[in-house]
């Protein structure tokens, strides 16, 4: 099973890094085609490819962190980066 899960996380994600556990961190980055800015998407994996957290940072056209979501394991919302 966890073999199955990092090949997927690895089909959907560009980038990785493995952590000092063994676990993974996956990066994948969405063009926005309106503004040009983008979207980082983050998930961290233990060991055994089971998410530990998800996060999206949104990035304005001059590359400027404006807001990020944290998504799982609990969903907090937008938050504004001034």
């Amino acid at each position: 099973m966890k073999e199955e899960k990092r090949q997927s996380n690895e089909k959907e994600y560009q980038y990785w890094e493995t952590t000092v556990g063994g676990g993974r961190i996956y990066f994948k980055e969405v063009i926005a085609k309106r503004n040009g800015g983008k979207a980082i998407y983050k998930k961290a994996v233990d060991e055994n490819e089971n998410t530990i957290s998800f996060v999206q940072e949104i990035y304005n056209s001059k590359h400027e962190l404006t807001e990020i979501h944290k998504k799982y394991p609990v969903d907090e919302g937008h938050q504004k980066i001034k």
